[in-house]
């Protein structure tokens, strides 16, 4: 519930601060006098858009700020997947500056308008002419009554159901619309999975056929050159080799006077170990580069089938190819297992359907038990309404299984007696609406831990003995769920517990909206005058005392 109210800079609000009952509280004032704007700052913490318009005065920024008891909701796991702190009394800011940047806080925390909205709707329903306006809706027609019936197990299951169907059928779709294309290009995938396998592409060989074929192509130039590196190495009387053995034969005559001398020939050595390796290697490529016209003329063939390929399939590399070839076997394997893989998502469709077809006959089943004792109830309210000749009645016709089930709902009404009942939308007035939508938040609060409910001047059309049974109705709906109702009526204004007048004065010659809690005689007083006028009469005080006593009985 709301606990505590804060309005700074918002339209012709300067500074408004508001501790409201846990139970019933009227707002009341004069025409004009700001209680509708009070309504609109209400709006902004459930996450309605702002306008820097708002703004008394645009220096300085707008905040409204909203405390509220949220134990009774269970919204730990809500804020727990949100990422914000949970506390059972919580903060809600919400903040716009005059360049019209907007800022959102829950527990000081900053959150998205998302969020916000999807919070605010669990912590304050906000009644207003839209939505009396959308009760002809059959949609909306359709939720009261699955809010009625408790159907939110229900709803789940087949909302579950709804989204298994769906991804079956997109998968279905998917699977049907692959196999056709595969069917369509299966004598083409199977001519270039073909062409790569009889190709028999091996990792690396595109960089071993063109190195090979580099030397050979430089056979000449490579083994001329090798044979003069050898002699110089090897073959001639002053070759490096002798050069070195000769130096080792000298250094080792030595070698008994001095370690140093040792340590010489011992690396002497290694050069000659490492210069005969040399000198090996040499000798092998030297016997291994031979011009070869039949191997040159294969590797050149098996290189244009590489280059070829490679152009064809826009790749650079026999790797790039390799992985064509394996994307490629996959296809035709896929267009093998075409029937086996069509079976599979045709079974999955099936089973999902069946869930489906099971879970919506189990909610529309339910919904169709609430029809007669929602009307009843309901007619029962609008009786005590000043409606006694109200009647109500469900048309329902059974529909394909969609988002919300199986069921097409719609309310027929009539308020007089010998008027055929027909769709609310063509046959309810303003103040009708107002009522059946009162009655309707009454029957939802018996059934379900609602939030904050703000009724905005849901009497419209209502006087007499009917404001006395609207007002001993939302006393009883107060003692269940905090209530805010903006009223005209004494009937009602008497029987809060707590009573606020909005009312407007001048600040700094300009006007601004202010609200008072109303007590004692100047309650008294302000309810007299919503009988009498300004200047109440002693019998408009007297019968306001009455209301006021009755109230409170």
């Amino acid at each position: 519930m709301l606990t505590h109210l804060l309005i700074k800079n918002y339209a012709l609000i300067r500074e408004l601060e508001l501790n409201p009952s846990p139970h019933l509280n009227a707002i009341t004032g004069e025409t004009g006098a700001g209680k509708s704007i009070m309504l609109g700052a209400i709006g902004l913490l459930t996450g309605n858009r702002a306008d820097t318009r708002v703004l008394w005065d645009e220096s300085e920024k707008c905040i409204i700020e909203g405390a509220f008891n949220i134990r009774p909701y269970g919204l730990k796991s809500f804020f727990e997947e949100e990422g914000l702190d949970y506390s059972d009394e919580t903060l809600i800011r919400r903040e716009i500056s005059a360049s019209g940047k907007s800022r959102s806080f829950v527990n000081d925390t900053p959150v998205t308008l998302d969020l916000l909205k999807r919070l605010g709707s669990r912590l304050m329903d906000v009644h207003s002419q839209h939505e009396t306006l959308e009760l002809g809706n059959m949609k909306f027609q359709l939720r009261l009554v699955d809010a009625y019936a408790g159907h939110a197990a229900l709803l789940n299951r087949y909302d579950e159901a709804w989204k298994n169907f769906e991804a079956a059928r997109l998968q279905l779709q998917h699977t049907e619309a692959s196999a056709q294309a595969l069917r369509n290009e299966s004598d083409y995938i199977s001519f270039q999975l073909d062409e790569l396998v009889r190709a028999n592409l091996q990792p690396g060989e595109q960089e071993q056929c063109e190195a090979e074929l580099k030397i050979m192509e430089h056979a000449e130039e490579i083994k001329l050159r090798l044979r003069n590196v050898l002699d110089l190495l090897s073959a001639s009387d002053f070759s490096s080799l002798n050069t070195l053995r000769q130096a080792r034969q000298l250094l080792q005559g030595i070698t008994a006077y001095s370690g140093e001398c040792e340590n010489l020939l011992q690396r002497l050595t290694g050069l000659q170990a490492e210069l005969d390796d040399v000198v090996a290697g040499l000798e092998h490529l030297d016997n291994r580069v031979e011009y070869d016209p039949r191997r040159a003329e294969t590797l050149n063939a098996r290189l244009d089938l590489i280059y070829r390929l490679q152009q064809k399939h826009r790749v650079k590399t026999v790797e790039e190819l390799l992985s064509i070839a394996e994307g490629l076997q996959q296809k035709a394997s896929a267009a093998a297992n075409l029937d086996e893989a069509l079976a599979e998502a045709r079974q999955r469709f099936k089973q999902a359907s069946d869930e489906l077809n099971h879970r919506a006959i189990q909610l529309s089943q339910a919904r169709k038990k609430v029809f007669e004792p929602l009307c009843r109830k309901l007619v029962q309210l609008l009786a005590e309404l000043g409606m006694p000749e109200a009647r109500l009645a469900v048309d329902h016709q059974q529909i394909s299984p969609g988002p919300s089930g199986i069921d097409r709902v719609e309310f027929l009404f009539t308020a007089n007696k010998g008027v055929s009942l027909r769709p609310l939308s063509q046959v309810a007035s303003g103040g009708e609406f107002s009522r059946l939508m009162f009655a309707i938040k009454y029957v939802m609060a018996e059934k379900t831990e609602m939030p904050t409910l703000i009724l905005d001047e849901i009497d419209t059309g209502v006087s007499g003995e009917t404001a006395y049974k609207l007002g001993r109705l939302m006393q009883q709906m107060a003692r269940r769920h905090q209530l805010i109702t903006i009223t005209h009526l004494p009937q009602i204004a008497a029987r809060a517990d707590a009573h606020f007048m909005v009312y407007k004065e001048t600040y700094r010659s300009r006007t601004v909206s202010n609200v008072q809690p109303l007590t004692g005689a100047k309650r008294v007083e302000f309810i007299a005058r919503m009988i009498g006028g300004e200047q109440p009469t002693p019998a408009a005080l007297t019968h306001a005392r009455e209301l006021l006593q009755e109230a409170a009985l």
